[in-house]
């Protein structure tokens, strides 16, 4: 979809959130791909973070994101496979007020150019809370590539058209 150059580019305050039991800052390169991808498109990082595969640790990291005026955006990498230990969904669930279905629809999609029927395996998913977006990403590097580069970058620039998410956020805790 096109970006119109007429329009005024608006930066998101974004906050990087990395679910894993094993990655540290040293070699977290999902969070390294997202912040590099978010910061060339003109974004700021807001904060960054690691939790494990904790819901409630999860939910702990994105409730204290979610009450910060600072923070528009929080995107995650991991924990959104099918094994036991994967309960980023079920903890954005908890932090929803309106659940996203059309970015984990359309996240899965455009991975099949890169992993074929694997995209099945992803349960990637989007919501509102409280104001603010949570967008959850598998935490592979190729999955975040391919989040930021075919769906993220686009609907988190307000420059892009017929629509964009930056365009909706004075109106996401409308009633």
């Amino acid at each position: 979809m096109p970006i119109d150059p007429a329009l005024t580019f608006l930066p998101v305050a974004i906050a990087v959130l990395t679910v894993s039991d094993t990655r540290t800052a040293a070699d977290d390169r999902s969070g390294d791909a997202l912040v590099d991808r978010l910061t060339q498109a003109g974004h700021l990082l807001a904060a960054r973070a690691i939790v494990t595969d904790d819901a409630d640790a999860i939910v702990a990291q994105l409730d204290s994101w979610i009450d910060d005026p600072a923070i528009d955006v929080v995107i995650t990498t991991g924990g959104t496979g099918v094994t036991g230990r994967d309960v980023t969904p079920e903890a954005i669930e908890q932090v929803a007020t309106r659940m996203i279905p059309g970015f984990g629809e359309y996240f899965r999609y455009v991975s099949i150019a890169s992993i074929g029927s694997s995209t099945i395996q992803s349960r990637a998913c989007a919501c509102v809370a409280r104001g603010t977006y949570v967008f959850a990403l598998p935490g592979s590097t190729g999955a975040v590539k391919d989040g930021w580069d075919l769906v993220l970058r686009d609907q988190l620039d307000s420059r892009h058209r017929p629509c964009n998410f930056v365009e909706l956020m004075p109106r996401l805790t409308e009633r």
